[in-house]
């Protein structure tokens, strides 16, 4: 497991941990959902549907696979191998990706325009210098927008264990203010 891929971990758990306990609990999915909807206005009723029920479906598959003694929180160390195993989280990745990027193309286009792209970023609570140079990173067209498909597979690719130097690595960079 390369050690960009255990960073990107920790700062996902740590955005994740929305209420601040220092555990992932059902009350911090529910939390992000309303911050990320909150933002995506423009987005019909069926991309707001599916992005709730990846958010669901990311906390369902944590608190079945990882909470053997049923007390419904996730710590960082449960975590971590969990959500860089490909085979056991791989799926629910997917659909995770493939519903935030939806989200991020209301007008059904399949171009994000960085705005929105920022917009969503920082409700989940990425730091906004990080999350334009991850856009800059995934090589926006001539009018500063990239494909649904670029950012899926980018949100997949920030959950490879053994991939580094890619787009996803500059959410985790330390960035000037």
């Amino acid at each position: 497991m390369r050690t960009e891929a255990i960073q990107r971990a920790e700062l996902v758990f740590s955005l994740f941990d929305a209420n601040g306990n220092g555990v992932l609990d059902s009350d911090d999915f529910d939390l992000m959902t309303g911050r990320v909807l909150e933002v995506a206005v423009a987005s019909d009723d069926g991309a707001r549907q599916a992005i709730r029920a990846a958010f669901r479906r990311y906390w369902t598959t944590l608190v079945t696979e990882l909470d053997a003694n049923g007390d419904g929180v996730i710590s960082v160390d449960e975590f971590r191998p969990f959500v860089l195993d490909p085979e056991r989280f791989g799926t629910t990745i997917t659909a995770f990706a493939e519903a935030l990027a939806v989200l991020g193309d209301p007008d059904g286009d399949g171009l994000i325009e960085r705005p929105l792209f920022v917009s969503l970023m920082t409700a989940i609570g990425f730091t906004e210098a990080n999350i334009h140079a991850l856009f800059d990173a995934f090589g926006p067209d001539a009018e500063d927008r990239i494909t649904v498909t670029t950012w899926a597979r980018g949100i997949e690719d920030y959950y490879a264990p053994d991939m580094g130097g890619i787009p996803a690595d500059q959410l985790v960079a330390v960035r000037a203010v």
